[in-house]
């Protein structure tokens, strides 16, 4: 069986309806035209069926956290496939939700008009919930397909502990599903492009949607979410996304491994916000950095090697080490997820963890925060207040900096269920990859989640310890804290 075969998820067992006017994807997830395995497959049906395509993208407003940061960078994204859409290649309809759960209601809407509804196969929060929904709140076929990473979903058979279980299932199935990638350029193959004739409710929608995207700073004032977290000054769009891409292969991956943690040197891809939108796709990143391999390397070399950190890929040690960590990091986190309904519970945590944080429930903290001093930088840590004023600002917090913004909050809250709570609201209240299943994964990291156990300490228990001051002494942050210091 072909790898991709496990990409389907099979949401009902309905039988098409040859009465639909076309077929209908609703572009949840991975918000992009190229290189994307659902849009594959409904390109597929619609040709299968003589059928035209309707694409349905929305951008809610019923979710928790929704503010102007993450709407501006959505909506860009939006307004660039309104003008790809208007070259007249297929049928778009993006609607910008005012009142909660319009879209959902759109949706149904638009199922009861189609021959067969394909989605975005998601494992976490607003999609995972909505595709559930939606199982039995339409009559015809209803199929959602994966296009989160390149080892498929459906692959696992459950979650994953530790990064290195997982290492090993990558490595023996990576230059399968690598050799199979999704389309350029799906629509291409699109052979009915005959344009589709809404109701007037939704001819009404669609045009009001483009009127909000046309103007997207007065489009997201307008709406009921919250406008306290600014945009970046990063755009939503694919085209930024393929910039970025292009400036870090060509400036920082041949030094990625060596100056990574190096918060001062810059050298992290910063791709994770159009990553997590779906504006690029893990294959094009991959596939970018094993074009930069010597000349002599082949995929062909390529064999397991009982799960090791280094070694798989050959060839570069900077593209080998960027690679373990967007493969092997990344997609642990949502195999994590597609498994375990909890994974964003405290109880989803390692039993050696759970009792280890038991045992020190009680022991008293030095330092004790609220979460508006936490949310604000009113800490006594000069590097933790950084580091927050980062995610505050930009979006982001530099990756090895991360892992110490999340200990410390164990460290000042009174037990470490309030510094779970807290890291979270952090995080996808500002992190434009917030709500991410990888930035579930980094946050659990910092309570045992993917680890092991370490040499006893006070607050911590076993769970592995980090310091502000060691990290000074490790890594160069005269630049970095001149940017982001009180």
């Amino acid at each position: 069986m072909n790898i991709n075969s496990y990409r389907k998820f099979i949401r009902n067992d309905n039988r098409p309806n040859e009465d639909g006017s076309y077929v209908l994807y609703w572009m949840q997830v991975n918000r992009r035209f190229e290189y994307n395995y659902a849009l594959d497959y409904a390109v597929a049906w619609a040709n299968k069926l003589e059928k035209p395509l309707l694409v349905f993208e929305d951008v809610s407003c019923d979710y928790p956290w929704a503010s102007d940061r993450f709407h501006t960078f959505m909506m860009q994204g939006m307004n660039e496939h309104v003008a790809v859409a208007e070259k007249g290649l297929f049928n778009y309809y993006p609607y910008v939700e005012e009142e909660a759960d319009n879209a959902f209601q759109t949706i149904v809407r638009l199922a009861s008009s189609a021959a067969l509804l394909i989605s975005d196969e998601y494992p976490v929060h607003q999609p995972k919930e909505r595709n559930a929904e939606l199982e039995s709140s339409v009559d015809i076929p209803f199929i959602t397909v994966d296009s989160n990473g390149i080892i498929p979903l459906g692959f696992s058979n459950k979650d994953f502990y530790s990064a290195f279980f997982f290492r090993q299932t990558m490595q023996k199935q990576f230059v399968e599903a690598f050799t199979n990638p999704p389309k350029e350029n799906s629509l291409a193959d699109l052979r009915n492009k005959e344009c589709i004739s809404l109701v007037a409710i939704d001819e009404e929608q669609r045009t009001q949607s483009i009127s909000k995207l046309s103007d997207i700073t007065d489009g997201v004032a307008s709406l009921p979410i919250d406008h306290t977290v600014k945009p970046l000054k990063e755009s939503g769009t694919r085209e930024a996304a393929l910039k970025r891409l292009e400036e870090f292969v060509q400036n920082d991956l041949g030094e990625y491994g060596e100056r990574r943690n190096d918060p001062d040197a810059e050298k992290t891809s910063r791709l994770s916000g159009w990553l997590h939108f779906g504006k690029i796709s893990e294959y094009e990143i991959v596939k970018a950095a094993l074009d930069k391999q010597p000349e002599n390397w082949s995929i062909d070399q390529l064999h397991p090697n009982g799960g090791k950190r280094s070694g798989f890929f050959k060839g570069n040690e900077s593209i080998e080490s960027f690679l373990d960590e967007v493969v092997t990091w990344r997609e642990v986190g949502f195999h994590f997820a597609h498994h375990r309904p909890d994974y964003d519970k405290f109880e989803s945590l390692p039993e050696w963890a759970l009792t280890t944080m038991q045992e020190h429930e009680a022991t008293p903290r030095m330092w004790s925060y609220t979460l508006e001093e936490l949310e604000y930088s009113k800490t006594h840590d000069e590097l933790w207040n950084a580091a927050q004023n980062q995610l505050r600002e930009d979006g982001i917090i530099h990756n090895y900096l991360r892992m110490l913004w999340g200990k410390k909050v164990i460290e000042w809250t009174p037990d470490h269920r309030t510094a779970l709570q807290y890291l979270i609201h952090l995080n996808n209240k500002y992190a434009i990859d917030g709500c991410d299943p990888n930035s579930y994964s980094g946050i659990f990291w910092c309570f045992g989640r993917f680890d092991r156990a370490w040499q006893e300490r006070a607050v911590f228990g076993k769970l592995r310890y980090m310091s502000s001051d060691n990290t000074r002494k490790k890594v160069k942050l005269n630049g970095y804290l001149a940017k982001f210091g009180n």
